[in-house]
């Protein structure tokens, strides 16, 4: 068997709730958000199988890997807390917290050792601001990361990377069904599984494919989309990001990218 990568979006935080709330800085998990993490936690049917658990080092993604996962916890699995997964956009919400702040709060529970002072700096000229081929590259180190953290396991690996919405389109180069108006085609709690593609570990954007399990439990017998489609409907989302850059008084520079 071929190493399993399973990507899940973070559970309900209190920015979902309203636009006004995206303003709340690294926010928390909301009641209904825990009660989905609970519910992941039951469904989900490998928790023995798992060989690392990875996270995006906004709070809300840390956890729900801790609760979702909560039986590799309590066998001893520490959740490995990874910048390039966090998410795209420099709203408050999605800028996270310095690295003092979350070693406090998550001790032992999360190794943070990836975790950087400047890991939360969103400004123009930073690794993390949201223009597509700044995503796309990080994704793609995401992606190589995550290849080399299997390299040392074999086929057996199975990863599980909670992070978000926006940036799992990024990840898994795949934007069917991602919703404009809501930034993402993931909802909270979902969890996909994917394969590389390459299974020799020689392709050098080490891109991923979603197993046929995975696929049939979400889509049936749906047919996806070609290639021609996804690259309209990743135009479309890149569009829209440089527009909400702009008239969060971004560079204007930032929309020659969106096309790149």
């Amino acid at each position: 068997m071929a190493p399993i990568i399973h990507l899940v979006r973070h559970a309900q935080g209190y920015h979902n709730l309203s636009e006004e709330n995206q303003q709340i800085p690294d926010p928390d998990l909301t009641p209904l958000g825990i009660k989905q993490c609970e519910e992941l936690c039951k469904r989900f049917d490998a928790h023995d199988k798992i060989t690392h658990l990875v996270a995006s080092p906004i709070r809300r993604t840390l956890y729900t890997c801790l609760r979702s996962f909560a039986p590799a916890v309590d066998a001893g699995k520490k959740v490995i807390a990874l910048p390039d997964a966090q998410e795209i956009s420099t709203l408050p919400c999605d800028i996270g917290s310095d690295p003092s702040k979350l070693k406090e709060e998550f001790a032992d529970r999360v190794d943070f050792h990836l975790v950087k002072e400047g890991w939360n700096d969103k400004s123009i000229e930073s690794r993390y601001y949201p223009t597509p081929v700044k995503l796309e590259e990080r994704s793609r180190a995401v992606r190589l990361w995550l290849r080399e953290l299997v390299s040392k396991d074999g086929e057996d690996a199975q990863v599980v990377l909670v992070t978000h919405g926006g940036i799992l389109h990024f990840l898994t180069q795949d934007f069917d069904g991602v919703k404009l108006e809501r930034g993402t085609g993931w909802d909270n709690t979902e969890l996909r599984s994917y394969e590389f593609e390459d299974p020799t570990g020689q392709d050098p954007n080490a891109s991923l494919k979603e197993t046929a399990p995975s696929w049939r439990r979400r889509r049936g017998s749906a047919i996806p989309l070609t290639e021609t489609e996804q690259i309209q409907i990743q135009q479309a989302f890149q569009a829209r990001l440089a527009e909400e850059i702009k008239t969060r008084g971004g560079s204007s520079d930032d929309s020659s990218a969106v096309v790149d």
